[in-house]
């Protein structure tokens, strides 16, 4: 009897934040369409974008330890990552029926290059099917953001939610390429709302949020930051499972060991799911740490130490630790700084953000903290994405926005609570801002990786803001091939490239120009935009003599040198 009286608070709680009652029978159908709808715009922009796209930076290296996974069962490339991420883009690779020559052993650089465009494979077609799993997963994670916004607000909620990550230009853009950046993300939040769910049955779904935790740290190792909130957020959901609030000290007490029990039960399963994801690949775990192994000081060292995580896991944190102290140039605003700076994501994320997503971000938080009973909800959305970007802005690599990728994943939940206001003039509000959202990442097809919003002056004028995987990522080399050959077959092209393709597979025939004296560069002076942004001296001096004619995927710039 006292069970059944403790589970019966848990309930009325639950409901009380969770929203509006269930929708009538009738609006299910039409919900599931619009659902469908959404999901099926999105999967055509991945798709088609997935399609058109060479590789970019990043891609050969983890389609080549994919690669290498599946045929020599080996965990020395690319270890900085852990290998879900790579073991889910091996999925789609066989596909492909790629050829590596036995016995490789060139860095992980070599190696992308080396599966891609020396060993007869078509890139083009290897690229797609290393993306398909992850287009396939942004997809599901998609249900997810659904899922979660409709539990807090109901079904005008989780279509508010799904609208504005279905039309994301960041999630797009990432989901339909195969890295890792959107998979840990998507995988943090999965387990953050397995844990809201778990407020009314936490012997069902903390077993799934700590093996969703798990994914998002076998996939990258920033995720760890999520670690201590997933798990405080865990003990908070088994309080609130047992109404404990205002029951007493005797009660709070075995509520808040029973919460400390379920915590450590989640982070066992976590583990355990990093371990497996080591074992899928080499069941022996057979490891050489490379040559030049970074070393960790201080706290640093201590917490890498004590991880009851494989030693792979614990030297590729010392990897990343070793990159995080290398003095790297940047570009905001259109100045170029060395180093990094703290508000360098803020301020992309107010370029690469839809001004009718910012909006609906900020109302939809404020409405979130605002009001009484989605309270509960904002602890739960909201700490673990400003934890998560106030640990990512401490990072050195000023790349770009996907290493906040979360950000809208989150975000788009916290926006549908402007569903919540009961007001006319806030539902036409609402939806006149899903509508310019829609529209701004429509006109941007498909060129959705150099996307800035209007304030900015739209993709081709991103260039001008920022730079690297926010606009430029050797992304358009296919493009650039295209180009030449319709336009400019008869000019002499000199080539500035940032990026993993191969330009002679393409069949753009180009000199360096920074190689020779810059008085012999005449014809076509062809240079990324990221290089342009970076330019010091005999670049500079290059530019400073020419004109821009053309652009190609307002990622590359055509110049034409006398």
């Amino acid at each position: 009897m006292t069970q059944t009286a403790d589970l019966l608070p848990s309930v009325a709680d639950a409901r009380t934040a969770t929203g509006p009652r269930r929708e009538p029978r009738y609006r299910r159908p039409l919900f599931a369409l619009v659902v469908v709808a959404l999901l099926a715009q999105m999967a055509v922009a991945m798709l088609t974008t997935a399609a058109r796209q060479s590789p970019t930076i990043d891609e050969p290296v983890y389609v080549g330890t994919a690669t290498v996974y599946l045929k020599e069962h080996s965990l020395r490339y690319n270890p900085e990552h852990p290998p879900l991420g790579k073991l889910i883009i091996a999925t789609g690779v066989p596909a492909a029926d790629p050829h590596l020559k036995a016995g490789f052993r060139g860095d992980q650089s070599r190696l992308g290059r080396h599966l891609l465009f020396e060993t007869g494979n078509d890139p083009w077609k290897l690229m797609f099917w290393a993306r398909l799993p992850m287009i396939v997963l942004t997809l599901l994670f998609g249900l997810v953001v659904c899922a979660f916004a409709r539990d807090l607000l109901g079904p005008v909620g989780g279509l508010v939610a799904l609208a504005l990550y279905a039309f994301s230009p960041d999630v797009i853009a990432h989901g339909s390429l195969a890295t890792l950046d959107v998979p840990a993300a998507g995988f943090v939040l999965t387990s953050v709302w397995l844990t809201w769910r778990a407020r009314r049955r936490p012997a069902l779904y903390l077993p799934l949020a700590g093996v969703a935790l798990g994914a998002a740290l076998a996939t990258k190792m920033n995720t760890l930051t999520a670690v201590p909130v997933v798990l405080l957020l865990v003990v908070s959901s088994v309080l609130a499972a047992r109404g404990t609030f205002g029951r007493g000290t005797r009660s709070t007490a075995r509520s808040l060991a029973l919460g400390a029990a379920w915590a450590a039960g989640t982070a066992l399963l976590a583990i355990a799911v990093v371990w497996a994801s080591y074992l899928v690949v080499d069941p022996r775990l057979h490891w050489t740490p490379p040559a030049g192994m970074p070393t960790a000081h201080g706290l640093k060292a201590t917490v890498t130490d004590l991880l009851p995580l494989p030693r792979e896991y614990r030297d590729g944190m010392l990897i990343q630790f070793g990159k995080e102290e290398i003095v790297r140039p940047g570009f905001l605003y259109g100045r170029m700084y060395h180093g990094s700076l703290w508000y360098y994501l803020p301020a992309a994320f107010l370029v690469k953000t839809p001004l009718g997503m910012l909006a609906l971000w900020l109302a939809g938080a404020v409405a979130m903290c605002a009001i009484r009973r989605l309270r509960p909800a904002a602890v739960y959305v909201l700490l673990p994405t400003a934890v998560l970007l106030a640990a990512a802005m401490t990072g050195t690599r000023d790349y770009g926005t996907r290493y906040a990728i979360f950000v809208p994943l989150f975000l788009a939940v916290a926006a549908a609570a402007v569903t919540a206001v009961r007001r006319s003039w806030a539902n036409v509000m609402t939806a006149l801002l899903v509508a310019y959202v829609a529209v701004s990442s429509l006109a941007t097809y498909p060129y959705y990786l150099p996307y800035s919003n209007e304030a900015f002056g739209g993709p081709a004028k991103t260039h001008e803001w920022l730079h690297d995987s926010n606009v430029d990522w050797g992304q358009d080399l296919g493009r650039l091939a295209d180009r030449l050959r319709e336009r400019y077959p008869d000019d002499k092209v000199w080539l500035v490239y940032k990026g993993s393709g191969e330009p002679s597979y393409y069949g753009i025939h180009a000199s360096d120009p920074l190689t020779v004296p810059s008085d012999e560069v005449h014809g076509l002076l062809v240079v990324s935009d990221s290089e342009v942004a970076l330019a010091e001296a005999p670049l500079l001096s290059l530019l400073d003599g020419s004109r821009p004619v053309d652009e190609v995927g307002h990622s590359i710039t055509i110049y034409r040198r006398p």
